[in-house]
């Protein structure tokens, strides 16, 4: 492949044209270090060859060529999906391997008790045996990332060594990547490392496999030096090292050392009828409504949403007492069963092409479907595993963690500055979970260490993202049980040591929502989607003083006639429902909260052991 890319000069050096996957040629200490860091783990893992990725279209458009002819993408029909393609993976591989994902702190109290931890000295050793000749046969990809708009104040770059051009052309989608970042690494900007490969070494003449992995599957972080290590997968946050383990795991620690709040949480803006804008970040646990509601469609006339972020916000105290807030991603990459016009059609619009899929179903017609698309299923399709399918064959066509990955830019209600460098200051603060009983359907908290407190509590019933039983309870706090690169006790006392940093009446409102609650006949009891804009609409006007709130044992809720429910199908006797609080029912909540606490030991916040107790008084009084 003879491409040859033309670069602007630029300091410290300017760039000679140079051929297609070759290195920079910046003459720094920094860009010295990068090339000993890229040699060191080629000798360790003894590519067959190391392509620079320089961010061109026409190298991503090579790239996704030699996938389709070695049958490891499907090009999708152009006529229904332009630019697309169809991924499907080895059965295998298909949700994050949080079972083996390790943190490997200097001190195993610095993991804590939700996190794996392992010696870091151990786990050295483990990654030079899984890694040593793993990429034999194969091209060593060095994809330099920027998490934020390059050079933005709120944002962090990274270096992605692989051997999976799959995750080369997803990494692509989901970051700013190029030699405009190697320019900010020559320079010196500090950057993060993460070693990803797929475990599946060639021997010379050996055929590939359509989806390389190894069932030895093993990451491992280490929070100190800002590195990590990603062996066997080649699925997802598996792979794409710039989401979960970068934006989150390791971002955390460095949000923690640098005052900030790196967390999975989707970030909107909410544009009233008056076009006056409130900037709202919500933290969902996956699966939970998350992306309908960074793209919701208001069933409120007058109301609009502008999407910013679907998954991740990096939020930093300002110097004016407020939060601020970017999406460090620059794309989506969305569970796809149950994104469907009829669900989120804001997500079915951005899908219309440049998107890569990964197993979904395909139809005879070259486009993709998956179950929740439409309402019914097409007559026959080609399943995730590629094999014929009816809607008889009495299994689903596509996995129920099946993806896509698409630009944001593409979503028709993204917002025209979701890329500022300086993000949006956070009037609200929302977290969510799916629970069928106890949670109403909006609580408020009361002050920031009570929104804290229910931000440390939320549960979540179990996902198809994540490995376990579906339907099984778990405790998610902040959404971030699978995320926190820290000891979660020591991560609620960053919180709660954020929230002492700003203006008290400048910090955002903090609101616990649900959506999901059911009635004693199993009923959702809210119809969701659309009118959660309903919710929105209350948390506004709470946080205008334009509406008052019951005092209850577990925060302020809503009085039923100051929701606007003009045209929403809801009974007054759901309603009830929805915001029933049952003392002893949450007696039984405050005994599970308090032996998860206990899992801290020290570590917890006494300001939440505080909160707990106060919860159980007014339980009492009630």
């Amino acid at each position: 492949m003879a491409i040859a890319e033309t670069f602007a000069p630029h300091t410290p050096a300017a760039m000679p044209l140079r051929s297609f996957g070759t290195a920079p040629a910046y003459d720094t200490p920094a860009m010295a270090d990068l090339v000993a860091w890229v040699d060191e783990i080629a000798a360790l893992t003894q590519p067959a060859a190391i392509h620079w990725v320089g961010g061109s279209r026409a190298e991503n458009d090579a790239l996704l060529r030699t996938l389709v002819d070695e049958g490891k993408l499907i090009k999708l029909n152009p006529e229904w999906r332009p630019g697309s393609y169809l991924a499907r993976s080895h059965p295998s591989d298909v949700a994050r391997t949080e079972s083996r994902t390790f943190i490997a702190s200097e001190k195993e109290e610095d993991a804590g008790p939700t996190n794996n931890w392992e010696d870091p000295a151990e786990a050295r050793a483990q990654i030079g045996e899984l890694f040593e000749g793993s990429m034999r046969g194969r091209t060593m990809y060095v994809v330099p990332f920027s998490m934020g708009p390059v050079g933005g104040a709120l944002s962090h770059i990274g270096v992605q060594v692989t051997d999976s051009a799959y995750a080369v052309a997803s990494i692509g989608i989901m970051t700013r990547v190029g030699d405009a970042v190697t320019r900010q690494i020559a320079e010196g900007a500090p950057w993060v490392r993460t070693v990803h490969s797929v475990g599946a070494p060639l021997a010379p003449g050996q055929t590939d496999v359509e989806w390389p992995c190894n069932d030895n599957k093993y990451i491992v972080h280490f929070p100190e030096t800002l590195e990590v290590y990603s062996f066997g997968s080649g699925y997802g946050g598996n792979a794409i090292l710039a989401k979960k383990c970068f934006a989150l795991r390791i971002a955390s620690v460095i949000a923690r050392d640098e005052g900030w709040l790196a967390e999975h949480m989707l970030l909107i803006r909410v544009v009233s009828p008056e076009g006056k804008a409130y900037h709202v970040a919500g933290a969902f646990p996956s699966a939970c409504g998350k992306t309908n509601l960074a793209m919701l469609r208001p069933t409120i006339p007058g109301w609009s949403v502008e999407t910013l972020g679907d998954d991740i916000a990096w939020i930093r105290p300002g110097e004016d007492g407020r939060l601020r807030a970017i999406n460090p991603e620059a794309g989506f990459f969305g569970v796809a069963p149950g994104t469907g016009e009829s669900t989120n059609v804001t997500a079915v619009e951005t899908l219309w092409g440049n998107t890569i899929f990964t197993n979904v179903a395909l139809r005879p017609d070259g486009d993709v479907w998956w179950e929740g698309l439409t309402d019914e299923a097409p007559a026959e399709l080609i399943d995730w595993e590629g094999n014929a399918w009816t809607p008889d064959s009495g299994r689903p066509a596509a996995h129920p963690n099946s993806r896509f990955t698409v630009p944001a830019a593409q979503c028709p209600q993204i917002a025209d500055d979701w890329e500022s460098p300086d993000g949006v200051p956070l009037d609200v603060i929302l977290f969510g979970g799916r629970r069928a009983t106890n949670v109403p359907l909006v609580v408020e908290a009361t002050d920031w260490t009570h929104g804290v407190f229910l931000g440390a509590t939320i549960s979540s019933e179990r996902t198809a993202a994540a490995e376990g039983t579906l339907g099984e309870l778990r405790r998610d706090p902040f959404a971030m049980l699978p995320f926190c690169g820290y000891n979660m006790g020591d991560y609620f006392a960053h919180w709660l040591k954020v929230g002492r940093s700003l203006r008290f009446d400048r910090a955002p409102r903090v609101f616990q929502v649900n959506w999901f609650r059911r009635g004693a006949d199993g009923r959702f009891l809210w119809p969701g989607f659309g009118d959660n804009s309903r919710v929105i609409d209350w948390i506004i006007r709470r946080i205008e003083g334009k509406v008052t709130a019951i005092e209850s044992p577990i925060g302020r809720l809503p009085r039923i006639e100051d929701l606007n429910l003009e045209g929403a199908d809801v009974t007054q006797a759901d309603l009830e429902e929805l915001f029933d609080v049952d003392p002893q029912a949450w007696q039984r909540e405050a005994d599970s909260t308090e032996e998860f606490f206990a899992t801290f030991g020290a570590k917890l916040p006494p300001a939440l052991n505080a909160e707990l107790a106060s919860l159980r008084y007014r339980l009492q009084k009630a």
